[in-house]
């Protein structure tokens, strides 16, 4: 552009020329820049300056990121379809038992409802039939017709038939005498005894429905379940009677045993008693004012559902190698192996001298009746005032010796007259299905029968000999008494010295 002055100072337009050069620079320049942004010469140039093998990089580079992103959400939708399986197959199994608990639930209503339904129809039947029997007899008793109404008396209307041939054969009178004591451990004359004693208390009256069972038969069936110690299952095919009946049988004549024979049968002796027992016993030892022996066993036990622990025998258990639970029966004894005193029932991990000290004898030896005289025990007993016991300690002298065997002598009257006990008596070897508060009556009416065959003279049969075994402890404070000491040592002494000592200590 040219600018020329001019007068006054005035310029002087642009001219066609001039505006086309301006416009053509200003085209170019925006033409350059369209396609070319605007950047430093130095970025520029390092765009100009990247090679392909950079951007291929960058390429690939970005495609692995996506298929890592792609597989990445693909592994994050399959753990949902699986918790979405899970929680499906959880909701299924859990309305599946649902659905057999509201299934079994119907089904016991409903078998509880046909029970029921069955035994009222049965309840009204019976009452139909006892209702219709007691109309006939009536009717037959106004008419006079006895014939009818005998009949109608003899109907069983709901007691099963059972055999009774066994009882039946047993109770004839050509039976042999020895079968009958092999079945029932005493003689026929012994067993009627038993039965005329017990009558008054034991039988039974008839009834419209049923005869009752007779006295020998209760009797029998009680005595043959102690003799032999047979499940009442067997029982209840001997007799032709139910098992429920038959234990309840052995239970009621028990307890007859025990309020009518046991008074007559096992009581502490008179004066005139005890002044024979203390003659024999000197007879057979040489010791005077011994009116007595003692001795305590164990009955094995099922195991109780309370107070399991103080039942538990541990010393059977050591021996047997099996878990042993029992109950203890205490007794003293005369020179015949009569039982004059019994304790029953004591748990049996308790030792023999707590038991002594728990039982009636204990109180009315302490009550002063034991003054001046002596029971002989075990070394499981203490050594007291009325309690003679032998001598435990380690290198005994000769005097003491000969002191231990005559007073074993004595202690195996009662050792004999337990092992007879068990041995005629087999319910007492194993475990028995009497509940545990019922075997006291029961081992007592053992004791009192068991007096009954002694006294009566009732041989038993060599087969049922029995080994007694019972391990005795000896008591931590085995020494009661100072003068029972020194009268023990006396004791001992005039044994040696008068001659009376045994001679097999050598």
């Amino acid at each position: 552009m040219k600018i020329n002055p001019t007068e006054g100072n005035n310029l002087s337009l642009p001219s066609q020329d001039d505006f086309s050069s301006f416009f053509s620079s200003l085209d170019d320049s925006l033409l350059f820049d369209s396609f070319i942004p605007a950047m430093p010469p130095r970025k520029k140039r390092k765009a100009e300056e990247k090679s392909p093998e950079s951007k291929v990089k960058t390429i690939t580079h970005l495609v692995s990121s996506l298929l890592m992103m792609d597989e990445e959400e693909r592994s994050q939708q399959c753990e949902l379809e699986k918790a979405e399986e899970l929680q499906k197959s959880v909701l299924d199994s859990t309305h599946n038992l649902k659905t057999e608990a509201m299934l079994q639930y119907d089904s016991q209503c409903q078998d509880h409802y046909s029970e029921t339904l069955t035994e009222t129809n049965r309840l009204r039947a019976k009452r139909g039939r006892m209702a219709a029997v007691a109309a006939t007899t009536a009717a037959a008793a106004a008419k006079g017709g006895d014939a009818a109404l005998q009949q109608q008396q003899q109907r069983r209307l709901w007691v099963k038939n059972r055999s009774r041939a066994w009882w039946d054969g047993c109770n004839q009178p050509d039976f042999p005498d020895s079968e009958f004591r092999r079945a029932f451990r005493m003689g026929r004359a012994t067993f009627d005894m038993i039965c005329d004693e017990l009558t008054e208390i034991v039988a039974k009256e008839d009834t419209m429905l049923r005869a009752a069972i007779p006295v020998r038969q209760r009797v029998a069936v009680c005595i043959w379940r102690l003799a032999t110690g047979e499940p009442l299952r067997l029982v209840s095919k001997r007799f032709g009677l139910g098992i429920s009946t038959c234990h309840k049988l052995v239970l009621e004549v028990c307890a007859a045993i025990k309020t009518r024979l046991m008074p007559k049968f096992l009581q502490w002796p008179d004066n005139e008693g005890i002044a024979q027992i203390k003659q024999a016993f000197e007879s057979l030892s040489g010791i005077q004012n011994v009116v007595g022996s003692m001795y305590t066993t164990h009955v094995p036990i099922i195991a109780p559902k309370i107070s399991v622990a103080a039942y538990f025998n541990k010393r059977h258990t050591d021996r047997n190698q099996k878990t042993s639970y029992s109950i203890t029966v205490q007794g003293m004894v005369n020179p015949q192996g009569v039982f004059t005193d019994v304790c029953i029932g004591w748990p049996g991990s308790m030792p023999d001298d707590q038991i002594l000290e728990k039982s009636a004898l204990y109180q009315r030896a302490e009550g002063g009746l034991l003054n001046g005289m002596w029971i002989v025990g075990s070394s499981g007993y203490p050594l007291m005032d009325w309690v003679l016991v032998p001598y435990t300690h380690q290198h005994l002298t000769w005097t003491q010796h000969a002191f231990n065997e005559k007073i074993g002598e004595i202690q195996k009257v009662a050792k004999g007259a337990f092992a007879r006990l068990k041995g005629r008596w087999s319910c007492l070897q194993k475990r028995t299905e009497v509940k545990l508060q019922d075997l006291p009556v029961v081992l007592g009416a053992c004791c009192v029968l068991h007096n009954i065959c002694e006294i009566r003279g009732e041989e038993m049969d060599p087969e049922l000999n029995y080994e007694l075994v019972d391990d005795e402890m000896v008591p931590e404070s085995g020494l009661r008494s100072m003068s029972s000491m020194q009268a023990r040592d006396n004791i001992a002494h005039n044994l040696l010295h008068h001659g009376l000592a045994g001679t097999t200590f050598v």
